[in-house]
């Protein structure tokens, strides 16, 4: 699938992907729920030592996008209307996070969406909704000739 062997990788996943320290790792098309690993870089900490709150709503909506994108086979990406989010507990520097992003339903005029980030361990340190709508998704520039 080549839409997967885009985003498998930050480098050659949405410009955005370097920032957050992006890797999608699968996707389970029985659940419509899609994991990415996540390096949280220093530049998106704050002198508390975690991410900044805005910033987590990006790991947020990188997953739950990514498993609605995974779900129609690369054709689609989410635009979202609305993103809710409840922070359980600090995303440290340096960390490697799991991110699970779900499909709760998939409609032609809205989607509905939802993830989580949790610790290697398994403890859930944030949590989010996201209300859609179902867009082509864009394809990539052509790459600048020399």
């Amino acid at each position: 699938m080549e839409w997967q062997d885009q985003i498998a990788s930050s480098t050659d996943g949405s410009p955005h992907s370097e920032l957050l320290g992006s890797e999608f790792v699968g996707f389970d098309a029985q659940t419509a729920t899609a994991t990415m690993r996540f390096k949280v870089h220093r530049q998106m900490t704050t002198w508390r030592g975690g991410v900044q709150g805005g910033l987590v709503a990006g790991y947020l909506d990188d997953v739950m996008g990514y498993a609605y994108v995974a779900a129609t086979d690369g054709e689609q990406a989410p635009l979202n209307l609305e993103i809710s989010m409840q922070l359980l507990g600090l995303l440290p520097e340096g960390a490697t996070i799991i991110g699970k992003g779900r499909v709760v339903r998939g409609g032609r005029r809205v989607i509905f969406l939802e993830g989580e980030l949790l610790t290697e361990e398994g403890q859930v340190l944030a949590r989010s909704t996201s209300t859609a709508i179902p867009t082509m998704r864009p394809v990539p520039p052509p790459e600048p000739m020399e």
